[in-house]
């Protein structure tokens, strides 16, 4: 992936050497380290220049990013991938379930990273995986993945600072309250690698926000399913923090754990997935500063249990 940054310098640019508007502007000090390491990769008005460079106004001040090799061990593999937004620098992916992001063991060529390997390999462009917000491997919905090295450091210290603003849709047991705030520190369990707990000793805090947006009792569903007693409610989170499954988490700790999810409700037969889906992601674009918004449709596997409900 090759990308050519131009920054017109401006009155209020003047006077600083080139070092400190890269260090404004985003760049972090592995970038910094590559451009120091790539002659030519950084000109001020067609000439080539150094980090002590300064600026005046009326210049032009060029960066050159190319990513030389594709991330190692991820295979390219025909595998569809549903793009609902792309420019040069980012792309956002609506994910399906049953589907890991990352090659793992046993999951090599199944995975999000892989079908996006394959969409550049045959566009004969090196591409460098880098996913922004992970979602679990049956989490449906939004996610962002960085083009270039440039984007990914400004929208991996956007999501340091939650300022990519994530907002989820559940389908959860029971009638939860109206709306409310899980505060729960959580933390890996003793007796498992992969589970995670609410542990208010040794946790990292976690922060969930919720909202009911519709309720239905028992009597709404055919007898068949095994609904609860207390019917089932679709849910709005927004999360401050992003811990290893924290809405599953923070929601299985209130009484109201997330239909599908044999993780943590292993009682569960609604569905064969957890019902949970990245529903809308509000983020500011990581090269001109722009506010952008997406959201996706809630799945059809979802919409069954909710078919009345406008999100």
């Amino acid at each position: 992936m090759k990308r050519i940054l131009t920054y017109p310098i401006t009155e209020s640019d003047s006077d600083q050497r080139i070092y400190d508007f890269l260090c404004h502007h985003g760049y972090s000090r592995h970038i910094r380290t590559w451009l120091k390491q790539h002659p030519g990769s950084v000109r001020l008005n067609g000439e080539e220049a150094l980090f002590y460079f300064p600026l005046k106004n009326g210049d032009l001040l060029e960066i050159s990013l190319e990513e030389e090799h594709p991330s190692e061990n991820i295979v390219p593999v025909d595998l569809p991938i549903h793009i609902i937004y792309e420019d040069e620098d980012l792309m956002v992916i609506d994910k399906p379930a049953d589907m890991p992001v990352h090659p793992s063991i046993g999951n090599y060529e199944n995975t999000l990273a892989n079908a996006a390997a394959w969409y550049f390999h045959r566009q004969d462009i090196p591409f460098v995986f880098r996913c922004i917000n992970r979602l679990d491997r049956d989490t449906t919905g939004l996610l962002i993945l960085a083009k270039h090295m440039l984007s990914g450091a400004i929208l991996s210290d956007q999501m340091k600072k939650r300022a990519i603003h994530r907002t989820y849709l559940a389908i959860t047991e029971g009638k939860t309250d109206h709306a409310g705030t899980i505060d729960s520190p959580i933390g890996r369990t003793d007796q498992s690698l992969i589970l995670r707990q609410v542990d208010h000793e040794n946790g990292d805090s976690a922060c969930t926000h919720y909202l009911q947006k519709c309720w239905h009792p028992k009597t709404f569903y055919p007898e068949t399913l095994p609904v609860p007693q207390d019917g089932l409610s679709l849910v709005q989170l927004q999360l401050e923090t992003g811990r290893t499954h924290q809405i599953r988490v923070h929601m299985t700790s209130i009484g109201h754990p997330l239909i599908g999810d044999t993780l943590y409700n292993p009682e569960t037969a609604l569905m064969n997935r957890q019902a949970l889906h990245s529903y809308r992601l509000a983020f500011t674009h990581p090269v001109t500063g722009v506010s952008l918004e997406f959201t996706s449709p809630l799945p059809e596997d979802m919409v069954e249990f909710f078919p009345d409900c406008n999100t």
